[in-house]
């Protein structure tokens, strides 16, 4: 107890706070009448939610922890089920996935401005660490186009800020490390929902641009054309490619030839799949080794060709001599420079490879009904990024083309990896003496055959255009700006450009104000077997029980018919919907819709006395001249605010309300506005709004809060004593409540069994048990003005603008 006085003395004496200053206004009878009213239903005094409850939820709990251990590990969970049935399968497909890989990888690397043999590298390390931390069993992390040309670029960079300072393999190994250091501590803090602010529309304008552009380098060694910069911007590539046809050689013939028979084979699979359904596994795992295929082919037409001659005798681009095995594996030591000079250009790597992978994960659980964690995914990712360098390779992500590959191979657990891995291993100790002979101009071509299916087509582009014309605008400006200047600047303009589009929408969104549409509904007249109902001859039945209110917008501008009259609920009482939530970005915007709508639509109560018109503030122009035709207009009754868009409410937004109802106050003075609330469900927004005065009468006038009439929302409960037996009796007796009238003489208004007028309780009805039915409110009834639903907000505005006007 002196404790409290204490904390007491201290709060009000010494800094000043009145902590029952929120409780000014509430009248203080009204629970007691609340209990008169019900009775002998119960009541509910709903429990704010503290500040010690918040940071509580925060709080780890022992059960938590254990699962984010468990979550960490989700191999865990299979692997003791692992059995002969999915070890055949994982061999298969991981046997599969590794032919794909190798030559994919090996040309990959050459976009990253590296030695093939990186590209084996950095394979070989995402395939045996994904099935530890991964949650997805057809994803295969690895080289990938768009990674390997984030990398060369940011190599480009480097060199251009430090010219000759560092090679490209440290300047590759320092990005992956600090990329992976990044994407682990998002995935290990669980913060893989951060990923959903950037939209899709800039991703896939940067698929699109980051298409073009890798043709747009590869097209040069494609047609063995030297002496282009392929660091340039795309349209200066592309430009000086043109211009150097003349200078051609003898890698067009391989370049050309691969690029046209790996679209043929692939379109001949298509073909015999749609031919053949019984062999369409068959087709579609040869379309899947057709890299494989062609490089073959193209690798031995070069052994024949070149044997015999030096490397620098070859008629046409090799790759050369590869070491054997894990030749670069050591531990990187990045300098601090370098690590600076990287900086930059970080943030556009690591989000890219995170949206890339994420992407294919989540398209690969929906089409196989599995679900992906984001932040464990993160986490996988992080991890190859880290442990990559210490193998030799560069930054991974997960590869389209190689899961799509993977999950047709049928593929059972993430642990295939390891087999692929195991081919991968194969191709660096026994095939480097092989891979000698590849041309370069035929790596060029698997290149561009790989990514050009990733161009979105004007068939896509109509479809964003029919979605949203705005954000379509946005892609042709991202595509844009990365084929004029740069990747990382489309990225990042896009995404501002979306941000800011989102951050319009938020500002400027339009609440609507409702008015009432009596509405029945419209039941098909023909019975079960198809025949006429009896009863009535024509094709539809109107049921009188099926009558309801509805509200829809005012102005119309909605779906809804625009033949259907719309009536307001009630002179003076305006229904207002927050469309897109409320927060301190539209509050002004909302506030001044309200103020605009309410003063042309109703007049003053009193009028305004100034002993001279200079009195009148400076800011208050004065009674308008059509004002003197004003007396039709009605009084300002009530607000009622639908907050079903609302969740959480700001400071900001909170004194917009205040400050609202003080001046609407003023206007309607001496009489007070009052202030309806529907759907109003989150605790802290119910806390914040009644610390503000809202959620009850607050008229301080006695005679009007003697006149106004309280109805709450009941429901039954179960006691402890019923039987079990008798619940479902009684909870279908629940069904017959109270049906009450509206003041109306024109019109009758049924109320859901769920709802009961407080004025109109007698008796609480009994089950077909004996038992009284047990009832309580549903919600706090010291805040009876925040309504269980707008029908229920509605009807009690009006009640009480009624009860005003009769007493007027």
């Amino acid at each position: 107890m002196t404790t409290q006085k204490v904390s007491h003395f201290i709060t009000n004496k010494v800094l000043g706070i009145d902590v029952e200053e929120r409780y000014s206004r509430l009248p203080r009878d009204l629970d007691q009448r609340a209990t008169k009213a019900l009775a002998p239903a119960n009541i509910y005094l709903e429990d704010e939610p503290s500040i010690a409850e918040w940071f509580k939820e925060l709080a780890p709990s022992k059960a938590g922890a254990v699962q984010y251990v468990r979550d960490l590990f989700p191999f865990a969970t299979w692997i003791t089920r692992y059995g002969l049935n999915w070890l055949v399968g994982d061999i298969i497909a991981g046997i599969t996935i590794g032919l794909v890989v190798v030559p994919q990888a090996m040309a990959y690397a050459l976009l990253a401005q590296l030695t093939p043999a990186h590209g084996l590298y950095t394979s070989f390390t995402g395939a045996v660490l994904y099935w530890v931390f991964g949650t997805s069993k057809d994803i295969v992390i690895g080289t990938t186009a768009v990674g390997s040309l984030l990398v060369g670029q940011v190599i480009g960079h480097v060199e251009g800020v430090s010219p000759g300072k560092y090679t490209n393999e440290e300047i590759a190994h320092a990005l992956s490390m600090m990329s992976g250091a990044v994407l682990l501590f998002f995935g290990l803090f669980r913060l893989g929902w951060i990923i959903e602010f950037i939209p899709y529309i800039p991703i896939s304008a940067f698929v699109t641009s980051a298409s073009i552009t890798i043709m747009s380098t590869q097209v040069p060694s494609a047609l063995g054309i030297p002496d282009i910069n392929t660091r340039e911007s795309p349209y200066k590539v592309i430009i000086n490619t043109l211009k150097s046809l003349p200078n051609a050689r003898l890698d067009a013939a391989i370049g050309i030839t691969s690029i046209i028979l790996l679209f043929a084979i692939r379109d001949l699979c298509s073909f015999m799949e749609a031919r053949h359904l019984r062999m369409k596994r068959t087709w579609s795992y040869v379309s899947s080794l057709r890299l494989t295929f062609v490089m073959i082919l193209f690798t031995l037409i070069s052994f024949l060709v070149n044997r015999g001659l030096s490397f620098d005798e070859s008629k046409f681009k090799i790759v050369g001599k590869i070491e054997p095995g894990f030749q670069r594996a050591h531990v990187p030591m990045p300098s601090t420079d370098l690590l600076g000079d990287i900086m930059p250009q970080l943030p556009a790597v690591a989000i890219i490879l995170v949206i890339e992978h994420i992407a294919i994960a989540k398209a690969m659980g929906r089409q196989y009904n599995y679900t992906i964690n984001p932040s464990q995914e993160i986490v996988a990712l992080g991890a190859a990024n880290i442990f990559s360098p210490f193998m030799g390779g560069y930054v991974c992500t997960g590869s389209f083309g190689a899961s799509a590959v993977l999950s047709k191979a049928g593929v059972k657990t993430p642990i295939a990896g390891v087999f692929s891995a195991l081919v991968l291993v194969l191709a660096l100790y026994v095939l480097t003496a092989v891979f000698y002979y590849i041309p370069k101009a035929a790596l060029a071509g698997l290149i561009i055959h790989a990514v050009c299916n990733l161009i979105a087509p004007p068939k896509k582009l109509y479809t964003y255009w029919q979605l949203s014309p705005l954000e379509t605008c946005i892609w042709v400006i991202g595509v844009a700006v990365a084929i004029f200047d740069s990747l990382e600047t489309s990225i990042y303009v896009g995404t501002a450009l979306s941000a800011a589009l989102l951050l319009f929408r938020l500002a400027r969104t339009r609440g609507k104000f409702l008015g009432r549409v009596r509405t029945q509904r419209v039941v098909d007249a023909k019975g079960k077997s198809g025949e006429m109902s009896r009863r009535s001859s024509h094709t539809t039945l109107f049921n009188e029980k099926d009558t309801r209110d509805i509200f829809v917008p005012l102005d119309r501008k909605d779906a809804s018919n625009p033949d259907i009259v719309v009536d307001s609920p009630y002179p003076g009482v305006f229904i207002y919907r927050f469309s897109e939530g409320y927060n301190y970005t539209n509050q002004a915007y909302h506030i001044d819709t309200l103020v605009q709508r309410v003063m042309e639509n109703t007049r003053r109560m009193s009028e305004e006395h100034y002993e001279k018109e200079s009195d009148r503030p400076w800011n208050d122009p004065g009674p308008k001249k059509h004002d003197a035709d004003s007396d039709h207009l009605p009084y300002l009754r009530a607000i009622v605010l639908d907050f079903s868009a609302v969740n959480n409410l700001d400071i900001t937004c909170i004194q917009g309300l205040v400050d609202l109802r003080n001046s609407f106050d003023k206007y309607s003075a001496p009489d007070a506005v009052e202030w309806h609330f529907a759907n109003v469900h989150n605790r802290w927004s119910r806390r914040a709004l009644a610390s503000a005065g809202f959620g009850f009468p607050t008229s301080q006038k006695a005679e009007a809060l003697a006149n106004w009439t309280p109805a709450y929302s009941i429901a039954t409960t179960l006691a402890n004593t019923h039987r079990e037996s008798d619940i479902e009796a009684d909870a279908t007796c629940c069904a017959d409540l109270v049906r009450r009238e509206s003041s109306d003489s024109e019109e009758k208004a049924t109320i859901s069994s769920d709802r009961l007028d407080a004025d109109t309780v007698e008796t609480i009805p009994t089950s077909p048990s004996g038992h009284h039915v047990p009832m309580a409110s549903i919600f706090s009834v010291d805040r009876p003005f925040f309504h269980i639903d707008l029908l229920d907000a509605v009807a009690a505005a009006v009640k009480d603008a009624e009860n005003k006007d009769k007493h007027l």
